[in-house]
């Protein structure tokens, strides 16, 4: 059976066995993760997901792409020049799994990018709490009220 899936923008048909490069998660090598946002199982058509859907699959390793050179020249009267290099970020990841129903009692991780797990994280209500106030300012403020 195959699936269409969503992550990082782009949209991927799989099926068990398949080894994938996908936009960096957040996810060390080793570890199980499940995709939740499914498009289409088999048959069956999402709008826009298919609710209780699922696939899972085992970060192989983090690696990068192929570096991408970017060079800009601008001519008339200033002769200057640029050139620029990129390599992206990318998860490798096998599919171990297609599931049709039952998502959600797996209590497998869930397949997020970076910049969500950093959103999150920056999000979280411990993280306000630690804001609030720091040790040596509240020390200070109960010495100035004695």
């Amino acid at each position: 059976m195959f699936a269409v899936l969503k992550t990082g923008g782009k949209q991927y048909k799989v099926q068990a066995g398949d080894v994938l490069r996908v936009e960096k998660l957040d996810a060390a090598a080793g570890d199980k993760i499940q995709f939740n946002d499914i498009l289409m199982v088999g048959t069956t058509v999402g709008a826009p997901f298919v609710p209780g859907a699922a696939v899972q699959a085992e970060v192989i390793d983090q690696i990068k792409g192929e570096k991408v050179i970017h060079y800009v020249k601008r001519r008339r009267k200033h002769s200057s020049q640029r050139t620029k290099g990129h390599r992206q970020h990318l998860t490798l990841v096998r599919v171990t799994e297609v599931l049709e129903k039952g998502a959600e009692k797996t209590g497998v991780k869930p397949a997020i990018g970076t910049v969500a797990a950093r959103r999150a994280a920056h999000e979280a209500p411990g993280a306000a709490a630690s804001k609030a106030e720091k040790p040596k300012r509240a020390a200070k403020a109960a010495a100035v009220q004695e």
